[in-house]
């Protein structure tokens, strides 16, 4: 089965590891992986969660540098951690050295209904200018968190095919035209 690793950034406090453990499979021996049938395609998810790991730069580019695919993180009710997703963008395709990764972009807690700071347009927005897939999601509730990761996988696997630069652009349309959100 063909392995994906798939590395979740952010900042502290967007709800990384709330995302990360809802695609672990406790039966397989390692606690950050799950078996999954993506497109009728069987796979092994390995999440390398980043969260408390935010001061270790050399352990993140490490991950980014073995990552096959990435979930940038920020929390809906968070305007700074919005603002500082951009830091970890450039930070993954400086380490790549592409400008172009299997990304997407994840505003997270969707269930808060009260105190939203950042509006899905936003979100939206900078996906646009990232050139990647956006979705909005609740580790919480399990909203859209297999979405999340899938979308990934799906753009890791049209990035890999013969005509990679025309087939990854169709992908990420296909992904970044289904919006997904709590609503």
């Amino acid at each position: 089965m063909k392995l994906y690793k798939l590395v979740v950034l952010g900042d502290r406090d967007t709800g990384k590891t709330s995302l990360a453990i809802q695609t672990y499979d406790p039966t397989i021996e390692d606690s950050n992986r799950k078996i999954a049938v993506i497109d009728d395609q069987p796979c092994v998810l390995e999440i390398l969660d980043t969260a408390g790991q935010e001061e270790y730069t050399a352990l993140r580019d490490q991950w980014i540098q073995s990552g096959d695919g990435f979930l940038l993180v920020y929390s809906i009710s968070s305007r700074s951690t919005f603002d500082r997703v951009e830091r970890y963008r450039d930070q993954i395709t400086r380490i790549k050295g592409t400008d172009w990764v299997p990304l997407m972009l994840v505003g997270n807690n969707c269930h808060i209904i009260t105190g939203r700071e950042v509006s899905k347009d936003e979100g939206m927005n900078l996906a646009r200018k990232f050139n990647c897939g956006f979705i909005e999601s609740s580790g919480k509730t399990c909203v859209n968190v297999e979405s999340a990761f899938y979308g990934v996988v799906r753009m890791i696997r049209g990035s890999h095919e013969k005509n990679r630069s025309s087939r990854a652009i169709n992908c990420i349309n296909r992904i970044r035209n289904q919006i997904f959100s709590c609503n």
